[in-house]
């Protein structure tokens, strides 16, 4: 494999950070942004401290501000790993429509116009072949549990717009993957089911904040819902400036299998 520059969203914490730092331990060139300007100044402190500030260069990437977003697209890099996202779980039939607005603007519409302005540059400069998307997507792209319908449908969207993608942009050398995790704990899952709390109101919804909560804290007590997120890591450090491999890359294994059953008996499901 050939030394890649990367450029990775949302890589001030989490998935994003771990897997910026090992895939700079194994030689490749990291553009790793951050949404604040605080984390900016952590990260490139933390960086430093490992000894790969010659490896890994911080920078903001705010997807709100169009000035972030057009400095971003003119960077000079080989692999775009659209990674920065958040949640808004909650009951679909009750979740503020502005809210969800919302959710589509940070997990799918920012990086779709951050993604077709590099992707354009990349063909125009006749710099395209051997370019690569990476969309962190989610198990949740794949199917629906009830309290997270707007959070998954969001990753169903990146899932068909990457599809799409990876047809219409295959003419010009440029490959695109997701990559699926399951429930890992990185802190990202836990902070996400709290967000429901701040509009859930016992006075005005009919679903009541006790029985959210108790759903996602029975979920989270699971080994499913609290596994070691070093496994994804690894997998990511490997997958994301591979020059093959598949378009679609779940873990672990057993949600993968999980997704699987649950696809082939969607064509069964009655009302």
């Amino acid at each position: 494999m050939t030394t890649k520059t990367i450029l990775i969203t949302g890589a001030g914490s989490g998935f994003g950070k771990a897997a910026a730092i090992g895939m700079a331990k194994n030689g490749h060139n990291i553009i790793a942004t951050c949404e604040v300007s605080p984390m900016v100044t952590a990260l490139r402190a933390e960086v430093e401290a490992l000894g790969l500030s010659d490896r890994i260069r911080v920078e903001r990437l705010d997807l709100y501000d169009p000035y972030d977003i057009k400095q971003a697209q003119g960077w000079d890099f080989d692999i775009l790993w659209n990674n920065a996202g958040r949640g808004e779980p909650g009951p679909v039939w009750e979740i503020p429509v502005d809210i969800v607005r919302r959710n589509y603007e940070n997990n799918v519409f920012l990086p779709l116009e951050l993604t077709q302005g590099v992707v354009q540059r990349w063909i125009r400069e006749g710099k395209s072949q051997g370019k690569k998307v990476v969309f962190t997507s989610s198990m949740g792209g794949l199917f629906t549990p009830a309290n997270w319908g707007t959070y998954v449908s969001t990753k169903h969207a990146i899932e068909a717009f990457a599809e799409a993608m990876q047809q219409e942009l295959a003419g010009y050398g440029i490959k695109v993957q997701t990559i699926n995790p399951g429930a890992y704990y990185t802190g990202y899952n836990e902070t996400m089911a709290d967000n429901p709390f701040r509009w859930l109101d016992d006075a005005k919804n009919f679903t009541k904040r006790a029985d959210l909560r108790k759903g996602f804290d029975d979920f989270f007590a699971t080994p499913e819902g609290k596994m070691d997120p070093q496994e994804q890591i690894d997998a990511m450090i490997e997958i994301v400036p591979a020059d093959e491999g598949k378009f679609r890359n779940v873990s672990p294994k057993a949600i993968e299998d999980m997704l699987k059953a649950h696809q082939l008996a969607a064509w069964e499901n009655r009302i």
